[in-house]
């Protein structure tokens, strides 16, 4: 069976250290944060998934949901009884107002539980995650009454979330959707359309799931301007509270796919289903958009859950298994061969892993604080300020966290050679699940466009050139230091290629859009590999801090610096050569008639 172990040491690193979440002790959430409370979520979370999650994720997968001639759904064996512990424990609560049921703490806690369920029990993880982005909407835009209604249970676990978007014709483009909502005599409406690939749409764990329902009013535009969003429970809600009859929407079946067997991805029908308008009419997408981008900073963490997942397995399988000799000669003479760990490939593979998981476990967090300064910051200039990065670095987060969550997965199943081909071994897994992280609230090519053709542009450019003023100061104050000075320099490089890349779109994209279009998938990686450079050049300092202070952990924080270094030497590269693929254009690309791209004789 695999292994997991929730990553706790790192974790407290980034958030007690790098973060230094308790110096934020003054604002609304962070007051209770000592290193001390954040020790102990941190401990006891990944306790947790590692006991009690991690042991279902391979039966789960196996197993998959099953779906019932009267539409009902259950879920593999233990995930209801795991669900049970998991609501018991407040677990979900953690980063909920507390006017609703919740903890109120940052969301910087409420990330580290996301990244250790779903590195434990992807599929499980996301029954709790959306239930977390239907939260945040409701906070949002719903009324009072709405919030009243939904909210507690909601925030509990009692009754779980999900979000409808996509139908059978048009996914990304909402425009085209054909649900429709009819008004009521008594305020209400009647849903009535086919929604696709809906995430815990239909399921055994909790008493009532509330469906946010994105579709069209009589006569509403037939474009994103006649998109509005309401609230269909699975069960009408009585007057006290209570779950009452059973509403006109029902899972038709269960999507067959490639991974993430035991979460219910499934066909909702609705028919005649009674639902609630959730702010205003014509403008539900805006309101969606809250949900989405709530889902997609955790869809980032889905990335880099399943690569630590994934390398916590290589790693333990390189240290054991033997085959070949060093090429230094035998590490272990007296042994029959070494274990594969000497290998340089493997030790790339696995190097490469190491990097790119405690790099983006602190870009997740740093932007999960972002959120938090966004809403809870002193002044109205520093909320603004963390919202507008956290908004230009959602779609990096998704975008390359899951590109190469991804890459990372596929190369520890490498690591176990045939073994990883074997589904016993549970890399395969790892490697389907990771697969989906790069398709589902988004493209990767959406994401890429989003940040390039929405994002870079926006407020004449504030948010990157915010970014690259960022990244630019802490570049200058290390660049004294005889260790770090090595390693700005070459972010230094790096940010510069960024730069370029982003001049060439100003000098080029307007006359031609495709060139944007060619070029933005490049430029989301361009800008994670100097993002995540930057992760790492301030957990550099702050290793360096500790080893000058005569830390007695003094090989954690000399296997970051190490690691630090490796990333600098052997990632920050790659941003040359991206640069100079986005300057090609897109002509070569768009060169071609459909005609050339038949293959039959």
């Amino acid at each position: 069976m695999p292994i997991y172990s929730a990553p706790t040491r790192d974790t407290r690193f980034v958030i007690n250290e790098m973060l230094d979440l308790a110096s934020y002790g003054n604002l609304p959430g962070f007051e209770a944060v000592s290193p001390d409370v954040t020790d102990a979520v941190v401990n006891e979370g990944g306790k947790f998934c590692a006991e009690v999650l991690a042991p279902l994720n391979q039966s789960g997968d196996q197993e998959g949901c099953t779906r019932h001639d009267d539409g009902s759904v259950t879920t593999p064996k233990g995930f209801k009884d795991a669900f049970d512990k998991f609501r018991e424990a407040g677990w979900g609560t953690l980063a909920h107002p507390e006017e609703f049921g919740g903890q109120g703490m940052p969301h910087v806690l409420g990330f580290v539980m996301e990244e250790y369920i779903s590195g434990a029990n992807q599929a499980f993880g996301m029954y709790p995650g959306l239930t977390n982005g239907a939260i945040a909407a409701l906070i949002a835009k719903g009324s009072q009454e709405q919030k009243e209604t939904y909210l507690p249970k909601m925030v509990s676990g009692e009754w779980t979330g999900t979000m409808n978007l996509t139908e059978p014709h048009c996914g990304t483009d909402l425009g085209m959707i054909r649900t429709k909502a009819e008004p009521q005599a008594d305020g209400s409406y009647s849903i009535t359309g086919t929604k696709i690939f809906i995430s815990a749409g239909e399921h055994d764990m909790s008493d009532n799931i509330i469906h946010l329902v994105l579709a069209k009013t009589p006569g509403a535009p037939d474009s994103t301007k006649g998109i509005s969003l309401f609230v269909v429970p699975k069960f009408l809600v009585n007057e006290d509270g209570s779950v009452g009859e059973r509403n006109g929407v029902m899972c038709g079946s269960i999507e067959h796919k490639m991974g993430i067997h035991a979460n219910s991805t499934c066909v909702l029908n609705y028919d005649g289903a009674k639902g609630w308008m959730v702010g205003e009419e014509n403008k539900g997408l805006a309101a969606m958009f809250i949900m989405m981008n709530a889902a997609r900073l955790g869809v980032g963490i889905q990335g880099l859950s399943q690569a630590e997942a994934a390398y916590q397995n290589a790693v333990a399988y390189a240290l054991d298994r033997r085959q070949g000799r060093a090429l230094t000669g035998p590490a272990e003479p007296d042994a029959p061969a070494d274990p594969i760990f000497v290998h340089p490939d493997v030790r790339r593979m696995l190097m490469d892993a190491k990097a790119f998981t405690e790099g983006m476990r602190a870009l997740c967090l740093w932007g999960a604080l972002q959120v938090d300064l966004s809403h809870k910051a002193q002044t109205e200039e520093e909320r603004a300020e963390a919202d507008q990065m956290i908004g230009l670095l959602t779609p990096v987060i998704k975008g390359y966290g899951t590109d190469k969550g991804y890459e990372v997965a596929t190369n520890m199943q490498q690591v176990f050679g045939g073994h990883g081909y074997i589904e016993e071994w549970g890399m395969s897994q790892f490697v389907r699940d990771a697969r989906i992280a790069q398709i589902y609230e988004g493209t990767n090519g959406v994401q890429a466009m989003d940040l390039c053709g929405r994002k870079l542009a926006s407020k004449g450019g504030a948010a990157i050139q915010a970014f690259f003023k960022a990244v630019g100061e802490d570049i200058e104050a290390a660049k004294g230091d005889a260790d770090l000075g090595v390693m700005a320099e070459q972010l230094e490089k790096a940010l510069g290629q960024q730069q370029a890349a982003t001049m060439w779109f100003m000098n080029n994209a307007m006359q031609n859009p495709n060139h944007l279009g060619a070029g933005a998938h490049h430029y989301m990686h361009i800008m994670g590999i100097v993002t995540l450079g930057w992760m790492w050049l301030r957990m550099a300092k702050v290793a360096q801090a500790a080893l000058a202070g005569g830390t007695e952990d003094t090989a954690f924080y000399e296997a970051k610096l190490s690691t630090a270094r490796y990333y600098m030497d052997r990632f920050l590269p790659d941003a040359g050569a991206l640069r100079r693929k986005l300057e090609s254009g897109a002509d070569s690309m768009m060169a071609l008639g459909e005609e050339a791209f038949a293959t039959a004789a």
